[in-house]
């Protein structure tokens, strides 16, 4: 699992998100979460963002250049 798959679930499970809960929440399709999740597909860098405000955190976090 590539960095941000792993901390997008780390974070999902922490906030108490499903993958269906995380989705609507970004307006995309529970797969396209999944593939994120398993390092199947990286997201766009408007998602990124969208992401990381969801979660309040940083992008560098997300993409593994802090901890």
């Amino acid at each position: 699992m590539n960095c941000f798959g792993k901390r997008i679930k780390e974070l999902r499970t922490e906030s108490g998100y499903s993958t269906t809960t995380l989705a609507e929440k970004l307006g995309v399709t529970v797969r396209l979460v999944y593939y994120w999740e398993s390092g199947k597909r990286e997201c766009s860098f408007d998602m990124l963002i969208k992401i990381a405000n969801l979660f309040d955190t940083t992008v560098d976090y997300l993409i593994g250049r802090t901890d």
